[in-house]
């Protein structure tokens, strides 16, 4: 029986250099802050790729999805404690977004799986109107990506 790896999908490969981006930013954040910006912004960037990748060619999986959403959490959360380490003031607060980031979004794929969904991101529309914010508009990406990126930190 021919079945394709999905290992090798294109998204995957996708979330795969995420994750190298991520990970060389965060190895350069403490010294060179300009090239560890870069690296973190192309890895955000390619976050808006790997999704449209998988439903244009077809290769959307289980694997992809959860790989996304943990390369998500991740990066946020060494974000943050890259920013805690920097202005070690509002650490708490950085904690606290930690806490609030990495729950929220775990409650809300266990209920999407409770309740059946085949993805996190199918929401009842007349449901939570936070929700629908966040998975339908672009707006609510780009909020989330300014706030989690330190780009709306004043």
């Amino acid at each position: 029986m021919d079945q394709e790896n999905i290992f090798l999908f294109v998204p995957n490969l996708i979330g795969y250099s995420r994750v190298l981006l991520a990970l060389l930013s965060f190895y350069l954040m403490p010294c060179c802050p300009w090239p560890a910006v870069c690296c973190y912004l192309l890895s955000a960037l390619l976050d808006a790729f790997d999704g449209h990748a998988a439903r244009l060619l077809n290769q959307s999986s289980r694997f992809g999805a959860m790989l996304d959403m943990l390369t998500d959490r991740c990066a946020t959360m060494c974000l943050l404690v890259n920013l805690a380490l920097l202005y070690p003031s509002y650490a708490f607060l950085f904690q606290l977004s930690m806490v609030l980031d990495v729950s929220s979004h775990w409650l809300h794929l266990h209920s999407s799986t409770m309740k059946g969904s085949g993805s996190h991101k199918s929401i009842d529309l007349s449901g939570n109107p936070v929700l629908r914010l966040y998975y339908t508009s672009k707006s609510g990406s780009l909020w989330e990506w300014g706030w989690n990126s330190g780009a709306l930190d004043s």
